[in-house]
């Protein structure tokens, strides 16, 4: 096993459907293959208009056994599910994190930046390194394109190898718990963020375009936790940049 046979590659499934119940079949299919310490990883927040982007990881071994009964893609929850479903999710896992990058760190970097930027905070949290990283999606934004090549083996590695898996969140059980753990955390956020600026109600909407906030935002304009590199807010537009939503 070396980690430069997992980077930039895809974990292939048969069309057979996808289930709305994870499971740890893929996880189990690549500890066989030699991968003990497993992170799933998750985002949310890609698409909002304000607040962080928020990227958790759920890491697990071979003593870990079934997943918590109803564990699901966090958008498959209502916020109570979710919020009784974190104190499970950590008693489970073998290590958890949530990392976050700011909408100032969005609007300097990017948010394919930025995400991968709150993904290496949740890595570098965490009191283990996984031996892979599973992946939601078909787009690796968490390996450092500078690290690919003929020479990214001369540099110190630092992030795990990854596999990206389209609907993880929804077939892997430790993207799941990741998912919620990130969600949980991110509303959390909102909520608490709600107070400062009542009239974006970021307490019902989490920062998204929701209709209320973006009738506050024509009433107020934006604030300094706004990602003002977005299109909407730099050219005025009605339409928002946004790059997908979780």
């Amino acid at each position: 096993m070396t980690s430069g046979s997992a980077v930039g590659t895809s974990v292939r499934t048969r069309r057979t459907g996808t289930s709305k119940v994870p499971t740890l079949r893929t996880e189990r299919a690549l500890q066989r293959e030699g991968y003990r310490l497993l992170a799933g990883m998750d985002e949310v927040g890609r698409g909002a208009l304000a607040g962080p982007v928020s990227v958790g990881v759920v890491v697990i071994d071979e003593t870990c056994r079934t997943a918590p009964q109803g564990v699901r893609d966090s958008k498959l929850l209502t916020p109570a599910a979710r919020e009784a479903m974190v104190p499970r999710v950590r008693r489970w896992a073998l290590a958890y994190a949530v990392g976050h990058a700011s909408a100032a760190e969005i609007d300097q970097i990017g948010i394919i930046a930025a995400l991968r930027l709150a993904g290496t905070r949740a890595l570098a949290a965490l009191p283990v390194r996984p031996d892979l990283v599973i992946l939601d999606g078909n787009h690796d934004w968490l390996t450092d394109p500078a690290r690919v090549g003929l020479f990214a083996e001369l540099a110190q590695p630092t992030l795990p190898p990854v596999r990206t898996l389209i609907k993880a969140d929804m077939k892997c059980s430790s993207v799941a718990a990741a998912s919620v753990l990130a969600k949980v955390e991110r509303d959390g956020m909102l909520t608490e963020l709600h107070e400062q600026y009542p009239h974006y109600q970021w307490a019902a909407n989490k920062g998204y375009s929701a209709p209320e906030h973006l009738t506050a935002l024509d009433e107020h304009g934006p604030c300094e936790l706004h990602r003002r590199s977005w299109r909407r807010f730099v050219a005025g537009d009605a339409a928002v940049d946004l790059e997908g939503v979780s």
